[in-house]
């Protein structure tokens, strides 16, 4: 089973490393990199990773992973991305994304009239996009899971293990990764955080 893990400047790390870590150690399967060109990709807070393919060379994947990026309006208007999903979601069996990767599935035409979810904060312009946004951590609408912000990719890659290679599978997963979070803070989400927090985190984004 062919997973791509799609690689693009200033991506944010935790989209991509987070369901690499669940998925990557599944049976049969061999994970990709696939960025435009082979060098070296640095994401928003400096973390440099290798593509191991272009988008040229990979024409199909069995799963699509897709993680967001903190200057998605720039990656939105580079297209790159979105142009070899065109191509590939088609031809693959599940195509997700993690956060504001859910905008590059959109403008791909992928969320057209479908469900999707995303980071919070850009809830409204995934929808400007074409997308029916949803709240939820994780959306599922038949080949096409989206995941909400960051660490939501997780879940989203133990949603797909159990889809895939069933439950028994997917709570061994959560096990070893040893996923159950406590978080210090109750601000995990707009409604939880304090009004302060919000304010100051949509300044950055």
């Amino acid at each position: 089973m062919d997973l791509a893990f799609v690689l693009y400047p200033r991506m944010t790390a935790l989209d991509l490393v987070g369901p690499y870590e669940v998925l990557a150690h599944q049976p049969g399967v061999t994970a990709h990199f696939v960025a435009e060109t082979t060098e070296p990709v640095v994401t928003d807070a400096g973390l440099v990773i290798v593509p191991t393919t272009t988008f040229a060379a990979l024409d199909r994947a069995d799963v699509i992973v897709v993680p967001g990026s903190s200057d998605y309006e720039g990656v939105l208007a580079a297209g790159v991305v979105a142009r070899w999903l065109r191509e590939v979601h088609p031809k693959a069996t599940w195509t997700t994304s993690v956060c504001t990767g859910s905008t590059l599935l959109a403008d791909a035409g992928v969320l057209t009239g479908r469900p999707a979810t995303t980071h919070w904060a850009v809830r409204e312009l995934l929808g400007r996009l074409g997308a029916e946004v949803r709240s939820e951590r994780v959306v599922r609408d038949g080949d096409v899971i989206t995941a909400a912000g960051v660490s939501a990719g997780i879940d989203m890659a133990l949603t797909l293990v159990g889809l895939i290679w069933g439950d028994r599978v997917a709570m061994a997963s959560q096990l070893a990764i040893e996923y159950d979070p406590e978080p210090p803070y109750d601000a995990g989400s707009p409604e939880s955080a304090p009004p302060e927090v919000v304010a100051a985190v949509l300044g950055k984004v």
